[in-house]
């Protein structure tokens, strides 16, 4: 939902799925890989939100 509304769900909710289901991480990792612009990336397999 979040690709075709191109809405950033949140850090907090990313962060939830991350740890709810392995499965989850892979889309997770496409969905930050095509909208870099939410801030949020995967650093040694955590999430991690930046800034500019």
């Amino acid at each position: 939902m979040a690709e075709i509304l191109r809405e950033n769900p949140s850090f907090e909710f990313f962060m939830e799925c991350w740890a709810d289901d392995p499965a989850l991480r892979i889309v997770i990792k496409k969905l930050l890989a095509k909208f870099g612009q939410w801030g949020i990336a995967i650093v040694d397999g955590m999430l991690v939100e930046w800034n500019d």
